[in-house]
């Protein structure tokens, strides 16, 4: 999907549901579809309709520690029913990238989850234990029992002249208890004592969306993702739209201070976003409106306006078309940079949305 540098993000909404638009949506799982052993509450039934619909779903994880079967086999326990085809992993993707580079006979120290192991193996290459093994490269991915001694195994390999392979550097997981370290906090340590800077093969590398593209066979593919980072920007260096849920670990803070390539096409609570139209952000007299709500600059930063007793236009507010105005008057005004605007409130609506947002100063 190409882009004019003049459209601003989040501005044109979708007239039509995405189920409507788009023919398959690529979706990011810890996050998205579950947060930790759970189906986000809603998101199977979602998932459902978009499938009933005639959309087709595809699943793509910068977790690395399990292999597509086992991830398969849990979207299909939770409610969402998946094969091992359906779904590409970032150890999958690192595999991809050691075969192409140093041959299929490579030989690779895995770090991380059985996924990551799994994934070498597949390819075909070497898997190795130890540094005294001479990999070629050490690929590290995120496991729950990555410790002191594997870490200790990559810096040794690396410094011996290993290539070290991230399957990705998301710093947190999202997790029932709040953000948790992720892969990119362990992969941290070992760069951090190599002094050597990993190679990063996941999101947001736009390889592992261009497989999926390729599995399903997707004209107007949609990713759907809760990371700016990683799933946003990875749609926009692809070229695919992108909607943004807010269920794991982006809030509405972190979407207003998004910079350039971290902006998504759509926004929605949760993947019921895919089975509804999304309200246009249009211009009005110096400022934005995207249904009941309007935002524009002023000299200390930004106002938010209107809410209750504003004439109602487009699809019915699901609770973030001002969200949508304030991101599309910003972004507007700042093309090419990022940062978190002061906002202020125009009447008691918009200091309690803004207030529920995290964005009301003190």
């Amino acid at each position: 999907m190409s882009r004019s540098p003049a459209v601003v993000p989040l501005a044109a909404g979708s007239a039509s549901a995405p189920t409507a638009v788009h023919d398959v949506a690529l979706l990011d799982l810890d996050g998205v579809v579950y947060v930790g052993p759970d189906a986000v509450p809603g998101v199977p039934a979602a998932l459902a309709t978009a499938r009933a619909a005639g959309m087709r779903l595809g699943y793509v994880t910068n977790n690395a520690a399990r292999t597509p079967e086992e991830v398969a086999a849990h979207l299909t326990e939770l409610g969402v029913p998946a094969a091992p085809g359906d779904v590409i992993t970032s150890s999958q993707a690192a595999a991809t990238v050691v075969a192409e580079r140093w041959g299929g006979r490579a030989r690779v120290l895995p770090v991380g989850g059985p996924g990551v192991a799994a994934a070498l193996r597949a390819a075909g290459l070497t898997v190795v234990d130890r540094a005294e093994d001479t990999p070629d490269a050490v690929v590290q991915g995120y496991g729950r029992e990555v410790g002191w001694a594997q870490l200790a195994e990559a810096v040794v390999a690396v410094r011996a002249g290993a290539r070290h392979v991230a399957t990705n550097t998301d710093a947190t997981i999202p997790s029932p208890r709040g953000p948790l370290p992720g892969n990119g906090a362990m992969v941290g340590v070992v760069a951090g004592v190599t002094g050597q800077a990993p190679l990063v093969t996941g999101k947001p590398d736009p390889a592992m969306h261009a497989e999926c593209v390729r599995r399903t066979g997707a004209h107007t593919p949609l990713v759907v993702g809760d990371r700016l980072d990683t799933d946003i920007e990875g749609a926009r260096r692809a070229g695919a739209a992108s909607l943004l849920v807010l269920t794991g670990v982006t809030d509405p803070a972190t979407l207003l201070a998004a910079g350039p390539l971290q902006r998504p096409d759509l926004l929605a609570h949760d993947c019921g976003g895919l089975l509804a139209p999304h309200p246009a952000v249009v211009p009005d007299t110096g400022r934005w409106r995207c249904g009941r709500w309007w935002a524009g600059p002023v000299e200390a930063g930004l106002v938010l306006g209107g809410g209750a007793g504003e004439p109602a236009a487009g699809p019915a507010d699901d609770g973030l078309d001002g969200l949508r105005a304030l991101c599309v008057a910003h972004w507007a005004g700042s093309p090419q940079d990022g940062g978190l605007p002061v906002v202020s409130p125009d009447g008691g609506p918009a200091a309690d949305a803004l207030r529920r947002w995290g964005l009301l100063g003190d």
